[in-house]
């Protein structure tokens, strides 16, 4: 028997469901507002500009920016331990969206231009994003 901690579990929710079977086969899904066409990340309820519940789901390019990012040295669950410590980079997508992932590569820049990716893993996928190479 292993004494390895398994990852807290990726639960879809009747508001996240479309984004996690996008992200399972490796799309990027945002939510586009049914009334207005605002985009929008993380998955809302309601749009933010009109308040409309209508929404239609757009893949998004995975393509965009470094905003910020944080290097984390303390595990906020006891599975990611062994990986610390591991960077987490927000990202401005193309589309006018903001998305948190985890970070691969030399250490990341303000408007460092980036791609991502999902990533398998044991009980679900990771947003990895990653430079773009020119």
């Amino acid at each position: 028997m292993s004494d390895a901690i398994a990852r807290p579990p990726q639960v879809p929710t009747a508001l996240s469901r479309a984004y996690w079977e996008g992200a399972a086969r490796g799309r990027l899904l945002i939510q586009r507002c049914g009334a207005c066409g605002k985009l929008r990340h993380y998955p809302r309820l309601l749009c933010d500009a009109c308040h409309a519940d209508a929404v239609d789901w757009v893949e998004a390019s995975g393509r965009g920016s470094v905003h910020s990012w944080t290097v984390c040295h303390h595990a906020f669950h006891p599975s990611f331990r062994d990986e610390l410590p591991y960077t987490l980079v927000t990202v401005d997508l193309e589309e006018g969206v903001r998305a948190l992932g985890r970070w691969r590569g030399p250490a990341p820049a303000i408007g460092m231009p980036v791609r991502g990716a999902f990533v398998a893993r044991a009980g679900g996928v990771d947003l990895v994003f990653a430079p773009v190479d020119n």
